[in-house]
């Protein structure tokens, strides 16, 4: 079985994201366009609508990595959510019970052992 195929993005805390993305773009040439910064793919896999990598700095205060209380979140690009979730449960990883599915694929989250939690992002197929 296909598990994680890719990096799909990194997430990470900000004091002052506003300044943190102007210092990328300045050093090392990372243009945010307010929610990110995209580095396409030209192939991910032949039944991706759109590949892509991400880098976005979130606010201090964001919540969106709770439960884990680290800074950053990593995002892997994965072939099949529902069936990788379910062996990830299988295996007694601490998988959460929320997921999305929408216009950018569907999402699911895990947490390591160190308490880090990891998002799973299948990218919508093609039509």
């Amino acid at each position: 079985m296909k598990k994680v195929l890719g990096l799909g993005g990194i997430f990470f805390k900000s004091k002052d994201p506003v300044a943190l993305n102007e210092w990328y773009r300045i050093h090392l040439g990372i243009n945010n366009e307010g929610w990110g910064a995209l580095f396409p793919l030209n192939k991910l896999n032949e039944d991706v609508k759109d590949g892509y990598q991400l880098w976005s700095p979130f606010k201090d205060d964001t919540t969106y990595f709770k439960p884990s209380e680290q800074s950053f979140m990593i995002n892997f690009i994965v072939h099949d959510l529902t069936a990788l979730l379910a062996e990830l449960k299988s295996n007694g990883v601490d998988v959460m019970v929320k997921t999305e599915d929408g216009e950018y694929g569907k999402f699911g989250w895990c947490i390591d052992p160190e308490g880090n939690k990891i998002e799973l992002w299948e990218p919508p197929k093609k039509d």
